[in-house]
């Protein structure tokens, strides 16, 4: 039986989708669901880019979940899958500029505004604590 390429990344990336969803973050999957959300946004709120990569698993996913834990936090969570969900995506970083595409990355909007970003090259090298760290001090300053 033959297995389309589509069907395989989807049953190998779901594990990855649901390390976020199973803690409350929302995927944002098209353009449109992101702009719904991001556009004209009130409040804070934390958008992931996930992926497939090591760093997300080992540090990115990992710090969010952690940094979650915290009484302080987001007004809403959300995350959009780099790769996978592409047009999504796109659309998500529109809002991180002015910062280039990262992957993993993490992006806290308040009001509309980007006010923290953590890009790949500061979460591969940091392990997941530290990623929390960084969270929870976004977090203590601007979801207040």
């Amino acid at each position: 039986m033959s297995m389309s390429f589509e069907s395989y990344m989807k049953d190998m990336v779901q594990p990855m989708r649901d390390e976020l969803t199973r803690i409350g973050v929302q995927e944002l999957r098209t353009p449109e669901e992101v702009a719904g959300v991001l556009d004209n946004h009130k409040g804070t709120a934390l958008i992931v880019v996930n992926s497939v990569c090591g760093c997300a698993a080992g540090q990115c996913r990992p710090g969010v979940a952690k940094a979650l834990q915290n009484e302080v936090k987001p007004d809403q969570l959300y995350t959009v899958f780099a790769g996978q969900d592409k047009e999504a995506t796109a659309k998500a970083r529109e809002y991180f500029a002015p910062y280039p595409p990262s992957s993993p990355s993490i992006a806290l909007v308040k009001d509309g505004q980007l006010v923290h970003f953590i890009q790949r090259h500061q979460i591969e090298d940091r392990s997941a604590e530290m990623i929390a760290n960084d969270l929870i001090g976004a977090f203590e300053t601007y979801c207040k």
